[in-house]
């Protein structure tokens, strides 16, 4: 019986990448995504979808909604989950970079806006524009892919249309500006209210909508914005928003 070659942290780094970018629902070896990864790094679609459901194991958002995946998640997998988790700029970098090195051609996501890119992630000065663009990129692509691309307010389904939004503000903690579960897939309108405390999310997951707007506000401002007050939004497959960062939100965004 041939010996079963093991995951290279190359591989697993870019297996990291591909779990960021794909719906769990896509975790299939008849997805061209994982069929395309498994042609570069010369194994079968059947193990790289392995590979992804033995990542969504160790995923307590996924766990925790009955879709256990599979259960066969090795130590180098929980090293690579750490090692996401612990720090999300090293980790965007590196994956990236795992993922070039294997020759792996996939379309990247728009950039953000160029005010976002040109703003030094941790305050080192060592990480370069690069990794700003490079980690940028992969958090769009977590959040709107944990959301299924829809706005979590609305619904509205138009990517082109739809903002990684940063529930604790960017310029507050460079630690979490990488970190998924720091974003909410929100429409431009809905992200900007968001980001000037016009709207907020509570703790039992429901939207509140600021008293500061009063009625002149017009009909608009309604239809699209206050008439949610009191909803729940749809939560993510992956990444929920860490209740500790939507508590600073509502106390030091939101306005009351």
């Amino acid at each position: 019986m041939p010996t079963r070659r093991a995951w290279s942290r190359t591989e697993l780094l870019a297996a990291g990448w591909l779990y960021c970018r794909l719906p769990f629902g896509r975790f299939h070896h008849r997805n061209p995504e994982v069929t395309q990864f498994a042609e570069t790094i010369g194994r079968t679609p059947s193990a790289v979808a392995m590979k992804l459901s033995n990542l969504a194991s160790l995923d307590p958002v996924i766990t925790g909604s009955g879709r256990s995946g599979l259960q066969g998640a090795s130590a180098a997998d929980r090293a690579i989950w750490e090692e996401m988790h612990s720090d999300w700029p090293a980790f965007a970098l590196a994956a990236k970079e795992a993922v070039e090195s294997l020759g792996y051609d996939a379309t990247e996501s728009e950039d953000e806006p160029e005010t976002a890119l040109n703003t030094d992630y941790t305050g080192h000065e060592h990480l370069v524009t690069r990794a700003q663009r490079v980690g940028q990129r992969l958090f769009r692509d977590a959040v709107l892919t944990a959301y299924n691309a829809r706005c979590c307010i609305t619904g509205l389904a138009v990517p082109s249309l739809l903002v990684a939004s940063h529930i604790v503000p960017w310029r507050k903690d460079p630690s979490q500006r990488l970190n998924p579960a720091n974003g909410l897939c929100l429409s431009s309108l809905h992200d900007r209210a968001f980001d000037i405390g016009l709207i907020t999310i509570r703790a039992d997951w429901t939207i509140a909508i600021s008293p500061a707007v009063n009625d002149a506000a017009g009909d608009f401002w309604h239809q699209a914005v206050a008439a949610y007050e009191g909803r729940e939004i749809s939560l993510p497959d992956r990444f929920r928003p860490n209740p500790d960062f939507l508590a600073h939100h509502r106390a030091n965004v939101f306005v009351q």
